[in-house]
């Protein structure tokens, strides 16, 4: 943990002492990167006690859940209680209807209410009145990109070719008016995104969150996963490098970001510079579709385990109800400390390094009383951290009966005895259905664009991915991008025609 601590301390330092870091010359950054890391570590003492808090070590101190958050079944009283406090009543013309012609932006378009935004988006001082571009409006901007032009850069969208007077549907969809020519510069959207602060971020989630879960998208038996994904950025050689005690430290231009191993891909690199997606997935155990719900987001050299506790705490402070989790073996609640905190149950694949207790049938996990026992026992519950059986044995069934105790404590571990042991019917199914995380990347990416990074710093990545979330979803709602089904040829005219 010291190299973690050190490389937290050195990135203290250079966002205080040079809080316009971005702007400055990439020589100058390398000469003050090394400096300041030597510096810590000729001063660093190995012997203290780390008493930094786990959060700031992984880099994730800014996505804690604070005060402020809208829980969900909150969010439509919320919304009432804006529409409530109008005084004025406005016509009822829409020049959406005349303008919008995609029936995917007709359907985003009604979802978004720009009070309700607007409100959410506020600060102290916040003076709508003397603005001419308001945070709806840049949200719509995000949104627009997102959905329909996830491929191109800001600087190419913010150009007249995608928001000038002629694209009259963008225009509208925005709110910008038709005979003025107002633009959004690339700047402003960059500066929108710095400015959300997290708990605004989670708010605007759980707006549209409010809307997905009235919608038919998800049926009555659903599962949550929780799955990582790499998001590279153009970072690649670090300013600054130091080995202390056979771990590196690196310092990149992107102060935040650094160097961690990728899934095993054949075509990339076994290392990847950037930052790593934490997110919490709903799956339709029927039609095994997935979505989407809530991210963290962390430098790319942290060990997934540490993130399932703040990723479950974040979900639960939105008010998501979450009862069991399936994941792959990072995530494991080695411990049971999960369980206790928040009452969520994880169920990971067994590790093939864990070892059966005796008297235990390695390949299916029976469980037997003793050596000379032939007749599997019965699991009853779990205490503690361990897990009860009884005999299962019918009255006469048993020779040992009188002799033997009858009953028998098995210890949780990460293989086939966790908190819900492997021998549960339905277990396997929920460790099947955690593979359809990775479909909520894939849109995310490649739907949404989150493929190519081009921001940054964290907090603006992490705004980029709450909007790639909300996109996913509005999509998804939509409904308007489903696979249209070829229909088949009667069998005799197929063979008619050869």
């Amino acid at each position: 943990m010291h190299h973690k601590h050190i490389k937290n301390e050195v990135i203290v330092q250079l966002k205080k002492e040079f809080p316009n870091w971005k702007k400055i010359p990439k020589k100058m950054k390398k000469e003050i990167a090394n400096k300041v890391l030597k510096e810590i570590v000729d001063e660093y003492d190995f012997k203290q006690e780390i008493s930094t808090p786990i959060e700031k070590l992984l880099g994730i101190e800014n996505q804690i859940p604070e005060k402020g958050i809208i829980k969900l079944d909150k969010m439509t009283e919320y919304i009432e209680k804006i529409h409530s406090d109008r005084i004025l009543k406005f016509s009822n013309y829409d020049r959406s209807a005349i303008y919008i012609k995609d029936k995917e932006l007709q359907f985003v378009d009604r979802i978004i209410d720009d009070r309700v935004i607007n409100t959410l988006l506020s600060y102290d001082g916040y003076s709508p009145a003397q603005r001419d571009v308001l945070p709806c409006h840049l949200l719509r901007a995000e949104l627009l990109k997102a959905i329909k032009y996830p491929e191109i850069s800001y600087r190419k969208f913010c150009t007249k070719e995608y928001l000038g007077l002629e694209r009259k549907q963008n225009r509208v969809f925005i709110g910008f008016p038709l005979h003025m020519g107002t633009m959004i510069d690339h700047t402003q959207l960059s500066k929108f995104r710095t400015s959300l602060t997290f708990v605004q971020q989670i708010n605007l989630l759980v707006y549209f969150l409010h809307y997905f879960h009235q919608s038919d998208l998800l049926g009555d038996c659903t599962i949550c996963g929780v799955d990582s994904t790499e998001l590279a950025n153009d970072c690649k050689v670090p300013l600054a490098s130091m080995e202390i005690k056979g771990k590196k430290i690196r310092i990149y231009g992107d102060l935040d970001c650094d160097c961690g191993a990728r899934r095993n891909k054949r075509d990339k690199s076994i290392y990847v510079v950037g930052y790593r997606l934490h997110t919490l997935t709903v799956i339709d155990a029927h039609t095994k579709q997935s979505f989407p719900l809530v991210s963290l987001l962390a430098p790319a050299n942290h060990h997934d385990s540490h993130f399932l506790p703040f990723l479950i705490k974040l979900a639960q402070s939105m008010g998501l109800q979450l009862n069991l989790v399936t994941a792959d073996e990072a995530y494991h609640d080695k411990d049971g400390s999960l369980f206790d905190e928040t009452g969520v149950t994880v169920v990971t694949p067994p590790s093939v390094n864990v070892k059966a207790p005796k008297n235990v049938d390695s390949k299916n996990g029976k469980v037997f009383c003793h050596n000379q026992c032939s007749i599997p026992m019965q699991h009853i519950g779990s205490e503690d951290l361990e897990l009860e059986y009884k005999c299962n044995a019918e009255p006469g069934q048993c020779q040992y009966s009188e002799a033997c105790p009858q009953c028998r404590f098995v210890q949780m571990d990460q293989g086939m005895f966790q908190r819900i042991p492997f021998t549960n019917k339905w277990l396997s199914d929920a460790l099947d259905i955690r593979k359809n995380c990775e479909r909520s990347f894939n849109l995310l990416k490649n739907q949404a664009g989150l493929e190519k990074i081009r921001v940054r710093s964290q907090h603006s990545t992490m705004a980029r991915c709450t909007f790639s979330t909300i996109a996913v979803l509005l999509i998804k709602m939509a409904g308007n991008r489903k696979k249209k089904k070829i229909a088949k040829e009667p069998m005799h005219l197929l063979e008619r025609a050869a």
